[in-house]
């Protein structure tokens, strides 16, 4: 089998950050010898998280076997998603903001026996449903646990409170047409209707600012995504919400941003 380096777009800070963390884990459980120090298997984990190598390549990569490969990432995975943000302790940071913006997205996955939950008619493909707030500068600022991708971004929002939280801090946020009902805090764009099939200038000019503002949030859906892992994940949709929130914290830590 060929071996071959590669890199990995992520700086000393976030690999020591999860070293430590892994690192106190095992002194905490007074772990016995592992094939991996904790610097290694931290290395492991972001480069499944980042660059999306599947079991197989860092089990060849890193000399050990495959299910060790998938322990050691499943336990780093763990524990930084237990060190993530709820909604509630991320409203301390977004209510300071100029105003925010929301958006969903789907992340692709592999089928599944029940797959009717996971189907998005809108993306026409399984995945599950993330939704996602950014600040003014479209920076990655909070992303909620998954859903599956059958559910509405109106739907999702309001599972997790998000709406009735950013409207009770009296945030202005700004979101697509996918949110119209959404009322409170909340601002989307004019729609046409059967009543009101064609758009005023004044209307038709708020849209085009409105657009302007909230395709800034377009940045944090890319950022999240910047992590091939999510490009297509092909584990139990159940252990999404997780990856995500282990990407929120690492993203973070990388851009020294409300690191834990």
């Amino acid at each position: 089998m060929l071996s071959y380096p590669a890199t990995i777009s992520l700086s000393s800070r976030t690999l020591n950050h999860l070293a430590e963390r892994i690192r106190s884990h095992r002194k905490q459980r007074r772990s016995r010898w592992r094939r991996l120090q904790p610097g290694r298997q931290a290395l492991l984990a972001l480069a499944h998280l980042r660059n999306g190598d599947t079991y197989t390549r860092l089990a060849a990569g890193f000399e050990i076997g495959v299910a060790t490969a998938w322990r050691y990432v499943q336990e780093a995975i763990a524990l930084l998603a237990t060190a993530a943000d709820d909604l509630a302790t991320a409203m301390v940071r977004i209510r300071r903001l100029a105003y925010a913006i929301l958006d969903g997205t789907l992340i692709p996955i592999d089928r599944v026996a029940d797959q009717r939950p996971y189907y998005s008619g809108k993306h026409k493909h399984h995945g599950v449903n993330v939704q996602v707030i950014a600040d003014a500068a479209g920076r990655l600022v909070w992303a909620s646990p998954a859903l599956p991708g059958s559910v509405h971004d109106l739907t999702a929002a309001r599972t997790y409170g998000i709406i009735d939280a950013l409207t009770r801090a009296d945030v202005m946020t700004f979101a697509d047409k996918g949110y119209q009902g959404a009322r409170g805090s909340v601002r989307t764009p004019f729609k046409r209707r059967r009543f009101r099939p064609k758009l005023s200038r004044r209307q038709k000019a708020i849209n085009r600012a409105h657009a302007k503002i909230r395709a800034r949030g377009e940045r944090a859906i890319a950022t999240l995504k910047a992590w091939k892992i999510l490009a297509k994940l092909r584990c139990c949709p159940r252990r999404a919400t997780a990856i995500v929130q282990a990407i929120l914290v690492l993203h973070h830590v990388e851009t020294d941003r409300y690191a834990a």
